[in-house]
C-alpha cells in the first residue's frame, strides 16, 4: 500500500477490525482494506461529507463480496474450519473482548454475509439502524430485521459465560503445563466433561478431521501430541508462548525456525475448559509468525 493520506491513516485500524471480523481472515481483511483505499484514492474527495461513513461503507460491501466467494471455498475445505487467528493488545484490567474471540468468529460463520456485517457493525461498534442501513445499502427496516434475525442465532449458540483475563491465563499456562508432561490427571480437571476440541489443519498438517468430544477423548489427544514430534519437531524443540489471541489469552507454539500452531480456550462458568480452538493450518498462521499486532478497535 503507498503512503496513506491522514484520513484513511486515521481510520485504517477501524476498517481492518470491520473487515476482519466480517470475514474472519487477516489476510482477506488486509486485501479489504487495500481495495477500500484504492477506491478512496479514485473518490473525488470533495464529495464526502463523512469520510469515516464512507470509508465504513466501502470496506463492508468489499467484505461481503469476499465473504460470499470464501464461503463457497470453504464449503470444500479439509476438517472443520476455523477463522484466522491474530495476536491483539492486551488488557489485564479489563474483560476478555468476545466481538474477537474465534469461538464468537466460528458463530458468524453461519450467518448470512448480510446479517454478519449488520451484526458486528450494530454489536462491536454500536452504528445506528441508520448508519448501518447506508453502510450495507438497505433500508433500515431490512437492516433492523437483519440484525435480529444474527442476534438471536448468535445468542443461541455463542459461550454464555466470559472468564477474566486472570483466570483465563491461568488456565491457559496450567494447560500447557499438563500437556506438555503428558499429565491426563491434571487436564482432566481443566476439562469440563462435554468439552469439545476444534482442530484446523486444513488437510495441509496433521490434524483431526472432525471435533473431538468429551474430556477424557481430548485429554488423551493433547497429552499424545504433547509427548511426540509433531510435523517433524520433536517435543523439546517446540517453545510455547502464552500470548493474547483474539482478545483472549492464548498459546503460540514454534519450532524448527517456524510458527506451528495456536491454541484458545473458552471457560465455562465453573472456569473449566469447555471449547478448544487448534489452528495449525500454516496458511492461516502468517500474521501470528510475522508477530503483527492488531490494536482492537
Amino acid at each position: 500500500m503507498t503512503e496513506l493520506d491522514p484520513v484513511f491513516a486515521d481510520h485504517r485500524n477501524l476498517l481492518f477490525s470491520v473487515a476482519y471480523r466480517i470475514l474472519g481472515s487477516a489476510a482477506d481483511a488486509e486485501d479489504a482494506v487495500q481495495e477500500t483505499w484504492v477506491k478512496w484514492s479514485a473518490a473525488d474527495r470533495s464529495e464526502v461529507a463523512d469520510p469515516k461513513a464512507y470509508l465504513v461503507r466501502i470496506v463492508s460491501n468489499v467484505a461481503m463480496d469476499r465473504l460470499r466467494s470464501a464461503q463457497v471455498r470453504r464449503e470444500t475445505y479439509v476438517g472443520p474450519w476455523l477463522p484466522e487467528p491474530i495476536l491483539t493488545t492486551a488488557d489485564t484490567d479489563s474483560a476478555p473482548a468476545d466481538d474477537v474471540s474465534l469461538a464468537l468468529l466460528v458463530v458468524l460463520e453461519t450467518l448470512s454475509p448480510l446479517e454478519r456485517a449488520v451484526f458486528v457493525l450494530k454489536e462491536a461498534f454500536a452504528f445506528t439502524y441508520g448508519e448501518i442501513a447506508d453502510a450495507v445499502g438497505r433500508t433500515e427496516d431490512a437492516v433492523r430485521q437483519a440484525a435480529h434475525r444474527a442476534r438471536e442465532h448468535v445468542s443461541a449458540r455463542r459461550p454464555r459465560f466470559l472468564a477474566d483475563r486472570r483466570r483465563q491465563r491461568e488456565v491457559t499456562e496450567r494447560f500447557f503445563a499438563a500437556t506438555s508432561g503428558g499429565d491426563i490427571n491434571t487436564l482432566m480437571q481443566l476439562l469440563a466433561p462435554d468439552v469439545t476440541l476444534w482442530t484446523d489443519g486444513g488437510g495441509k498438517v496433521r490434524q483431526a478431521h472432525r471435533p473431538i468430544f468429551g474430556a477424557e477423548r481430548v485429554a488423551k489427544w493433547f497429552a499424545g501430541v504433547g509427548t511426540r514430534a509433531y510435523e517433524g519437531v520433536l517435543p523439546s524443540e517446540m517453545t510455547a508462548e502464552v500470548v493474547e489471541l483474539n482478545g483472549v489469552p492464548g498459546v503460540v507454539f514454534r519450532g524448527a525456525g517456524r510458527t506451528i500452531a495456536t491454541l484458545s480456550f473458552d471457560l465455562d462458568e465453573d472456569g473449566r475448559i469447555i471449547g478448544i480452538h487448534n489452528v495449525a493450518n500454516p496458511d492461516k498462521l502468517a500474521a501470528v509468525a510475522a508477530g503483527i499486532v492488531h490494536p482492537l478497535h
